[in-house]
This record gives structure tokens, sequence and C-alpha cells, in this order.
């Protein structure tokens, strides 16, 4: 069916002891469409994406990839679902032990998807799509600035021509010229794939440059969602607190005096 979610959330929660960090959260994206989260730390972003990836299970509610339950599947199923995925951590979360070529390849060979030859092949291939000449393929990823490693993490992200991509938290770390290219590659690279994606942030220029459409966590419930060019419109006192950066407001930060 085409109008089916590639990832649907509904009404799910989850809790850590007494604090309640996802509160009836509902999401959806669409195919091929770029969707990114925003909301301050402690939000509970990180969480939903690994509800989404199975490193954590709602309380309750329901989550869904292309139409079907992925809450408590077994791992063989699991696995499965996963091989749609490609993922870009906050920081890079390379293999020191590895050369850049063996941890762009690190799921192919993992999953034996390939030959090592094979494997190294692609890897000069994905490096390339983000903008990294061949001979950086033999080197160690403490050989690179953070911005090249952020870029080696693009080009693992995108190894397996994944279905849908996750981004978290891209541009961390990195001044603002380098945050700026990272933002251009994962367009262009996102655009290369026909791939979907789900990125969190707190970057909003992050946020304006890779979204179709961003949604604000708050409280842990999707509080706002719209296009780029609707968030500087929107009078919703928490979405134009959190985008012009304003300590008052109805957002209240736990400052201890």
């Amino acid at each position: 069916m085409a109008d089916t979610p590639k990832i649907k959330m509904q009404n799910v929660h989850k809790a850590f002891g007494s604090k309640v960090v996802l509160d009836g959260l509902d999401l959806e994206v669409g195919d091929g469409e770029s969707v990114v989260i925003i909301g301050g730390s402690g939000t509970g972003k990180s969480v939903t994406l690994k509800c989404i990836l199975g490193l954590l299970h709602p309380d309750s509610g329901t989550v869904e990839v292309d139409g079907e339950s992925v809450v408590r599947i077994n791992q063989r199923n699991r696995d499965r679902i996963n091989r749609k995925f490609g993922m870009l951590f906050q920081g890079a979360a390379l293999f020191d032990s590895l050369p850049v070529w063996e941890n762009v390849a690190f799921g192919l060979l993992a999953e034996h998807r390939c030959t090592r030859a094979e494997a190294k092949d692609i890897a000069v291939e994905k490096l390339a799509q983000v903008g990294m000449p061949a001979e950086v393929g033999d080197l160690a990823p403490s050989e690179l600035s953070g911005g090249m490693q952020k870029r080696v993490g693009l080009a693992r992200a995108i190894a397996g021509d994944p279905e849908i991509i996750f981004f978290d938290e891209p541009t961390t770390g990195l001044d603002p010229i380098m945050a700026d290219v990272i933002n251009d590659l994962i367009v262009k690279c996102v655009h290369n794939v026909g791939a979907t994606a789900l990125s969190i942030t707190h970057d909003m220029a992050s946020a304006r440059k890779i979204a179709d459409r961003i949604a604000m966590l708050y409280q842990g419930k999707i509080i706002w969602h719209g296009t780029p060019e609707e968030i500087d419109k929107t009078d919703n006192p928490y979405v134009q607190q959190f985008i012009n950066g304003h300590a008052d407001g109805p957002i209240k930060m736990a400052v201890k005096a």
C-alpha cells in the first residue's frame, strides 16, 4: 500500500522508574520523507530512535516499519528489519582498531553480504560520495579530523543502500562551516540513496536544511510539526522559545541556584 508510512509510532510510552520520557508519542514518517525531531536535552529524542531500532522496548503503544509491528519481535525478524536501516551516530562511533574502509564496510562484512575485496570497492565508492579520496580508506580513524570522521560515519550509514537512515545529532561538535558541509552531504546522500530519513537534533540550522518536516518533542509528546518554512510563522510559544533560544518562556530549565 503506497500510503503506508515508512515509520509509524502511535501512543508510545516509555518510563525509567518514576521518570516518564515518552508520554503518548505519535509520529509518522512517509516513504522518502526527511523528518527532523527537535527538542531540548533529555526530552526523549534518543529514546524515540532506540524504540524504533529495538534497543529499547516501549512500555506501551505501537511502533511499525512499513506497516509491520517491530515491538518485541523475535531476533530473526529484528535482524531482517534492521537491514533496512543505516545510522550516523552522534560521535561518528568509528572503530579505532579498523582502517577507515573497514569501518565503512563494517555492516557488509559482518553480515557476509560480499567478499572483502568487494567490500573495499564499495567503501571507496561511498567515501567518494561524501567527498573523500580512496587513499583515506587505508588511514586509521585517529588520523582524521572530527569533520572527516563524521564524513566516514555518513559513508558507513549509506554503505548498504538502506531504505531508512537515522541521524543522531549529526552536527554536534563541528564548527559552523563543517556543520553546513555535513548538512549538504546528508541531503545529497539521502537523495542519491532514495532513502527515508529520521534525524534528531537541537541544531536549528541543521534542521532547516535537511528536513522536509520538523517535529518538536516536549514532555514526551510531539507538540508541533510542520515544514521548515512554517516553523518561523507558528505562534506556538514552546516552539518559538526553542528556535529562538530564549531563556524566558513556557519551557523551564531546571537550574540550581
